[in-house]
């Protein structure tokens, strides 16, 4: 069955309006800003967010403007933990840890930072955080001088992976905004905050890591990706996180800008909602599956930028399955097949079981401009074997899945490997306590599974775990994997030098990031 022509159609429609939007506009080449007595750099971000409060804050934001730091950090290249407020960590047994603390870190009000001090930024990032509880499984934490004395709950030797987690970072919690203000160790201290609109940041001279070269940052929000992407060739941001990119091409035969495009941990899924009566069905979870034209998504709507996903992981992870061609059949002629195994036929063009249609509510949000366009070739392709699928967009996925379960599926983007290993997504998406399980799957077989992967130290036989559990989701279509897309970010090459383009997507305003 050919889709491309159709894909193709649907998706010039959906972005006529944008376009036509950009239509006389300026998109002169970018100038090198005229030195000034403020080094300022403008960073345009894709998300916004009303909160600050790095415990709890699901867009990461104090972390990404380099307000808080965590413990450890991910060695994107190794894909290893490495360390960063904590110079070394140890453990014998997997449950008792020794956490060695830098000596040399301040707070950015100038306050030492010390055991006492992380152990409270950590005991109030567990008491606000349910996700963090379960992700950390700490019982017990003991402080003196500058070292940290953890127990955990159980044997859990990946523990210092978990504390790269953003929710981790540590601040002073004797402050008495950290919704608005929060005071972390990183190289750049909070002036402002307008929710859902912008930080202004000023350098903290003490950083222990080296003071940054610039004065301030400016880290704004707009959800619009078109509207992003004006606003650097208009000149009136240095840098933008994930431009249009249908505006790519244009971006990159502009003088002096630079587009970057680097893989990521990253996958765009369709979320099944285990707890409505036609999803429980293998089948129509199948038929779902089978619909998606991974391919025609990532050609059209991602114009390459991105590859096809199978499974969560990105087939170059040492814990990412290798699937068989059955594994990826696909097509309407498919997914009908399914659907008549599940008790569905077609009554006078729309699919039927017991004299009900197959009607389906689609959750989706314009943060990832990719998204809706998603659910939009779903939908298209779903009516074609009669299936009526409803789409309803929606502002903060997490809340809203996280306390309605009234809907069926739902477009998500999820990291799957932000600390370089498989357990973090297995544990948040899968696991009946896991802070991402939207799908609300509670499956005995899968559960044990993960169970031992967080009891198991080689990484041979965490590799196999990991590709067992993702073997099984695949079997089970718990989720359905659209595409792994690429991280863009575009800026402008004769004012910014030292922007590096994580695949983490944690790591983004730094003190090395400066300006020509």
């Amino acid at each position: 069955m050919n889709k491309k022509t159709p894909l193709l159609a649907l998706v010039s429609l959906a972005l006529s309006a944008g376009l036509l939007s950009a239509c006389g506009s300026s998109e002169s080449s970018p100038a090198a800003q005229p030195s000034t007595d403020n080094k300022n750099v403008h960073f345009l971000y894709n998300f916004s967010t009303s909160s600050l409060d790095p415990h709890v804050d699901s867009s990461y934001v104090p972390l990404r403007a380099g307000i808080t730091e965590t413990l450890v950090r991910l060695d994107e290249e190794n894909l290893t933990v490495a360390p960063w407020l904590a110079e070394s960590w140890e453990s014998e047994d997997g449950q008792h840890w020794t956490i060695d603390l830098r000596d040399d870190v301040t707070f950015q009000n100038g306050k030492p930072m010390t055991g006492e001090s992380v152990k409270a930024s950590l005991e109030r990032a567990l008491e606000e955080n349910v996700a963090i509880q379960n992700a950390l499984k700490i019982d017990t934490i003991e402080a003196e001088g500058d070292k940290l004395e953890i127990t955990t709950t159980q044997p859990f030797p990946e523990f210092a992976s978990e504390l790269v987690n953003p929710n981790t970072a540590i601040i002073d919690v004797s402050e008495p905004d950290v919704v608005n203000k929060p005071i972390g160790t990183g190289p750049f201290k909070l002036t402002s905050f307008t929710p859902g609109s912008k930080l202004e940041l000023d350098r903290y001279d003490e950083y222990w890591d080296g003071a940054s070269p610039l004065d301030s940052i400016t880290f704004s929000f707009n959800e619009d990706a078109n509207a992003r992407t004006l606003a650097l060739k208009s000149g009136q941001v240095d840098i933008v996180y994930r431009p249009e990119v249908e505006s790519l091409e244009s971006l990159k035969a502009m003088d002096g800008m630079k587009v970057e495009s680097t893989s990521t941990f990253r996958v765009h899924q369709l979320t099944m909602n285990m707890q409505r009566e036609s999803m429980k069905d293998l089948n129509v979870r199948r038929a779902l599956d089978a619909l998606i034209d991974r391919q025609g998504i990532v050609d059209t709507i991602l114009l390459g930028y991105g590859e096809p996903a199978i499974g969560p992981f990105l087939p170059s992870l040492p814990f990412a399955p290798t699937y068989t061609d059955t594994a990826t059949e696909s097509g309407a002629d498919v997914a009908v097949k399914y659907l008549n195994e599940a008790g569905y036929t077609q009554q006078n063009g729309v699919m039927t079981k017991d004299g009900k249609p197959l009607q389906l509510t689609l959750l989706t949000y314009s943060a990832r401009a990719d998204l809706p366009l998603i659910a939009q070739v779903f939908q298209s392709d779903a009516k074609k074997i009669g299936i009526d699928v409803q789409i309803r967009q929606i502002d903060t996925p997490e809340d809203y899945m996280a306390s309605n379960r009234d809907w069926d599926i739902a477009t998500y983007s999820n990291l799957t490997a932000p600390r370089g290993d498989a357990g973090y997504y297995l544990n948040a998406t899968y696991h009946p306590k896991g802070a991402l399980n939207f799908s609300g799957s509670e499956d005995p077989e899968l559960t044990k599974i993960i169970d031992e992967l967080n009891l198991t130290v080689a990484p041979e036989k965490r590799a196999e775990l990991a590709e067992k559990a993702a073997n099984y989701v695949h079997d089970n279509v718990l989720n359905s994997f659209v595409l792994h897309p690429s991280t863009i970010v575009a800026y402008n090459g004769k004012k910014i030098k030292n922007w590096v383009t994580t695949r983490s997507e944690y790591y983004m305003i730094t003190n090395k990031l400066d300006v020509m």
